[in-house]
């Protein structure tokens, strides 16, 4: 079984290696931002103690503006088929974010679209410029959000949609804590887990970590966030999972009652315990043994879980095609192969009773044989 495992987590680290990652770009530049816990936040989140702090420079000439009453959208007249989902779902994406968090959402927030990441940097506070890796990046306490349509590299085109609810979460998570301090996983997990953000990179990452049991504690995750490609993947698949684990459909006044703990000023390990009446190191346990259910080769060998049942009824299925396919086919041969000896035979007896002519070429898909006669040809009967 050890060798099974190995070998299963080889091929796994093979194939993300071949496929990539979208978190890389974030893995390079990864830095722990101040010894202060309160300080740390995600990377695509600038530490800004005031608005006062920073100074946000005027729109560009010629953007467009729509206001939604609670969110004011900017960017530039080209953008306007790009950003026509933003607005069309940014009041739905606004009350689930409510709903989760159990807390009024976004009060008064501005969103800026820009078409480069250096367009981008020209549209944030010159003290704080984004980070040179993101195309999006949220300033909590100036409200704010910034977008680019384009990638840092490579010049592709962003999931634009994918993107604002990431920071929208970022942004919604702050003011629904009132600036309290959470763990960095917790914000980064919270923002994963809601935007659906590299769903198959991350499912990939945790069955290879989980198989290869290099998990990171979470009680690693909040000071020191890795800064290398290989554990900062793991890091950010593993935060999005179990928020989503705290988030459960069975656990959703708990992850409330533990954001609404936040807010009143208690520490966040403390108010998790409170709302789920258990400590951190407990639910990381139930949910690393979760993992090992759902992402482990054993249940599938041992236990003939769900898996293992589609498996083989996949199996079955193909077989039972496979069979009924050359079951048709042998019987298509018999009937054609009954036809052409009908059709000789036929064609013997005729020659046999010395009849004059002489025969002509008899196909057996051509209907009934045919034979000619001073110049004429006759069907035979």
């Amino acid at each position: 079984m050890h060798r099974l495992r190995t070998w299963l987590s080889f091929l796994a680290a093979f194939v993300l290696a071949f496929a990539g990652f979208n978190t890389s770009a974030k893995a390079e530049t990864a830095r722990e931002l101040s010894e202060d816990p309160s300080a740390l936040v995600p990377f695509d989140v600038p530490v800004v103690v005031s608005a006062a702090q920073a100074h946000l420079p005027p729109l560009p000439a010629g953007y467009v503006t729509k206001d939604l009453g609670w969110a004011r959208f900017s960017y530039p007249p080209e953008a306007a088929e790009r950003v026509a989902s933003l607005l069309r779902d940014a009041n739905a994406v606004r009350a689930e974010l409510a709903g989760v968090l159990g807390q009024p959402a976004l009060d008064r927030i501005e969103i800026r679209v820009a078409q480069t990441v250096s367009d981008m940097a020209r549209l944030a506070p010159s003290e704080l410029p984004p980070p040179d890796y993101a195309d999006g990046v949220a300033y909590p306490r100036l409200r704010l959000m910034l977008l680019s349509m384009l990638a840092p590299r490579g010049g592709e085109a962003v999931d634009l949609d994918r993107v604002f609810r990431h920071e929208l979460a970022h942004l919604a998570l702050d003011e629904a804590v009132a600036g309290q301090h959470v763990p960095v996983w917790f914000n980064e997990g919270l923002a994963m887990s809601l935007s659906s953000e590299n769903r198959f990179d991350r499912l990939g990452v945790l069955w290879n970590a989980t198989v290869s049991g290099t998990l990171l504690p979470l009680s690693e995750l909040d000071r020191n966030f890795p800064n290398n490609h290989f554990e900062v993947n793991i890091a950010y698949a593993q935060s999005g999972d179990f928020v989503s684990f705290l988030m459960r459909r069975s656990d959703r006044a708990r992850f409330a009652a533990m954001i609404r703990r936040v807010r009143e000023g208690v520490a966040f390990d403390r108010a998790l315990a409170d709302a789920y009446g258990t400590d951190l190191r407990k639910l990381e346990f139930q949910w690393r043994s979760d993992l090992e259910r759902r992402y482990t080769i054993w249940p599938i060998v041992a236990g003939g879980g769900i898996v293992w049942v589609a498996a083989i009824g996949g199996l079955g299925l193909a077989y039972a095609k496979r069979r009924r396919r050359a079951q048709a086919i042998l019987a298509r041969w018999e009937r054609e192969e009954a036809i052409e000896d009908a059709l000789m035979a036929r064609a013997a007896e005729t020659k046999a009773e010395g009849s004059p002519g002489r025969l002509a070429h008899v196909s057996p898909f051509k209907g009934p044989a045919k034979v000619e006669h001073d110049g004429c040809f006759h069907t035979l009967h």
